[in-house]
């Protein structure tokens, strides 16, 4: 199991468990992470299911038994919650991505080779990093998820709203200015207080929220995706393999590595992920799609902005 990855393994477990076993991820996933320090007896009435149940699913996820599950749960809060400050004081950058976890692959190292000049061992390491972080994503991208966030970005009934943090409204802004392209209804969440209130005073079940959180995730985040909920609209949530604290109220869940060569988050794996899911995008809206981008191209050269 990626190191980290706990709440997003369970997601992907869901499909091989047992309906019973189901009922224990879902509690999990529901409350997670402090569902998963609840006693095994405790966890089993939430989800009305035996004792024996809970050890079967935690067996079944590849732990020895809930002490052994806990304390993984322990060490992934640690790296969850970590800072850039905090990785770079704790972090052998050279030989660790900053998502905690060693280097992938057999030959995983830190990139130098004799006589190298610190800037090439440097590339070399970037590389390897950032490629085996897209790879990992992508292969990793539950199908269900990806081909539900395409469907509900490309239905033209439905109104888009998007949602970034401290760095990724850089993300937003990059997917929406796509999307502006292909459809109509695409707007960014406001950042004055009386524009954003109405925005969400006016939310319906027509609204999808597309919202980016990442760890040291943001408490407004969750709020967002819980109104959307309770007004019968979707959340599509992008996030990290930890997972925000967004996640059980999103409709969709697109985690993406964060391995970097330096303290700081990547969000290369996730802009690979975007770019894909606009390419679903342009796919299901076909022929409109080509429309609605040539008759954009028409209007920029009479207004003179080309």
């Amino acid at each position: 199991m990626t190191s980290g990855a706990l709440a997003d393994h369970i997601r992907q477990k869901l499909g091989t468990l047992s309906p019973a076993e189901r009922k224990v991820a879902r509690v999990l996933l529901a409350g997670y992470p402090a569902a998963g320090f609840e006693t095994v007896a405790v966890l089993a009435e939430r989800a009305a299911v035996s004792a024996p149940t809970v050890i079967r699913f935690v067996n079944r996820l590849g732990y020895r038994g809930f002490p052994d599950f806990q304390a993984a749960l322990r060490d992934e809060l640690d790296v969850r919650n970590a800072s850039p400050l905090s990785l770079y004081e704790s972090a052998d950058l050279g030989r660790h991505g900053t998502d905690g976890s060693e280097g992938a692959g057999p030959a995983a190292d830190d990139g130098t080779r004799e006589g190298d000049a610190p800037d090439a061992a440097l590339l070399r390491h970037g590389s390897r990093l950032f490629a085996d972080a897209v790879t990992a994503t992508l292969a990793e991208l539950p199908p269900h998820d990806f081909e539900h966030a395409v469907r509900l970005l490309s239905d033209r009934k439905r109104r888009i709203t998007l949602a970034g943090g401290r760095f990724t409204h850089l993300l937003a802004q990059y997917l929406g200015l796509h999307l502006m392209q292909l459809r109509d209804d695409v707007r960014f969440l406001p950042d004055r207080d009386v524009e954003r209130t109405a925005v969400l005073a006016a939310l319906t079940r027509r609204d999808v929220l597309v919202v980016f959180d990442y760890r040291r995730y943001e408490s407004d985040k969750t709020t967002l995706a819980t109104l959307v909920q309770e007004k019968g609209g979707k959340v599509v949530l992008f996030t990290d393999t930890w997972l925000s604290p967004a996640a059980p109220h999103a409709e969709v869940v697109l985690p993406s590595r964060v391995t970097a060569p330096s303290p700081y988050d990547s969000l290369v794996p996730t802009l690979a992920v975007l770019e894909t899911v606009v390419a679903g995008v342009i796919t299901a809206l076909g022929d409109d799609a080509r429309s609605r981008m040539q008759h954009g191209e028409d209007i920029a050269r009479r207004a003179g902005l080309y």
